[in-house]
C-alpha cells in the first residue's frame, strides 16, 4: 500500500505533463507486445514450414510442394512459392534468386512494421520530460518572486523537486522503450536472417539437382 501511495503522489505532484507521458510509454507497450507476439509468431511458422518442406524439397515432390507453400502462411513459404512460379520458366539461379529477393521486399517491411516508433516514442517522453521540468521550474521561480524572502528557499526547493518529477518520469519510460526496441531489433534480424537461410537452401537444391542428374546419367554411359 505504501508503495502504491508513493506512486500515486509521485504522479499527482508532477504536473500535467505526467499524463502525455503515462500516454507515450502506454502506446509503446503496446507496440512493443504486438509487435513481439507478430515476429514470435512468424518465427515459430517459419520453423514449422521449413520442417514440412525440407522433405518435399529433398525427394522432387514439387507438386506437394508447391500446393504446401501456397496454403501455409508463412514468409518462408511465401518466398518458396514465387521461387517455384519462375522455377517453373526458369531454373536459373539468377532468375529464382531475384524472384525470392522480390518477394522478400514484400515480407521484409512486415516484420520491421511499427519497431521504429518506439525509439521516437523513447525520444518524446525524455523531451516532455525535459519540456514539463522547465516549465515547473517557470512557474516556480515566478512564484518565488512574490513570496516571503524568509520563505523563498523553502518554497524554491519544493517547487523544484517537484518539477524534477517529470523529467525522472520521462526518463523511466524511455529507458525501458530503448531496450525493448533494442530486443525487437535484434528479433527481427533473426527472422529476417532465417528467410536468408531458407532461400540459399531452397536455391541450392533446386539448382544443383539437374547437374547431379547429369552426373549420374553420365556415369551409367561410361560404364
Amino acid at each position: 500500500m505504501d508503495i502504491f501511495s508513493s506512486i500515486t503522489g509521485f504522479f499527482q505532484t508532477g504536473g500535467p505533463f505526467m499524463f502525455p507521458i503515462a500516454l507515450v510509454l502506454t502506446l509503446g507497450l503496446v507496440i512493443a507486445l504486438e509487435r513481439w507476439v507478430y515476429l514470435s509468431k512468424a518465427k515459430l511458422q517459419n520453423r514449422a514450414a521449413f520442417k514440412k518442406i525440407q522433405p518435399l524439397l529433398a525427394d522432387n515432390k514439387y507438386q506437394q510442394l508447391y500446393e504446401y507453400v501456397k496454403s501455409s502462411s508463412a514468409h518462408a513459404s511465401k518466398l518458396i512459392q514465387s521461387g517455384m512460379v519462375t522455377m517453373s520458366a526458369s531454373r536459373s539461379r539468377e532468375d529464382i534468386l531475384s524472384s525470392m529477393q522480390e518477394a522478400s521486399m514484400e515480407c521484409v517491411p512486415r516484420l520491421e512494421k511499427r519497431t521504429a516508433y518506439l525509439a521516437t516514442l523513447a525520444n518524446v517522453a525524455t523531451l516532455l520530460g525535459l519540456l514539463g521540468t522547465i516549465i515547473g521550474l517557470i512557474a516556480a521561480f515566478t512564484a518565488v518572486a512574490d513570496a516571503d524572502p524568509a520563505a523563498k528557499a523553502t518554497l524554491l526547493s519544493q517547487s523544484i523537486s517537484v518539477a524534477m518529477n517529470t523529467t525522472a518520469f520521462g526518463l523511466i519510460s524511455a529507458i525501458p522503450l530503448l531496450l525493448i526496441h533494442s530486443m525487437l531489433q535484434s528479433k527481427t534480424a533473426e527472422v529476417i536472417d532465417g528467410l536468408d537461410i531458407v532461400c540459399v537452401k531452397f536455391i541450392n537444391a533446386v539448382t544443383a539437382k539437374p547437374a547431379v542428374n547429369q552426373t549420374a546419367s553420365a556415369q551409367k554411359s561410361a560404364a
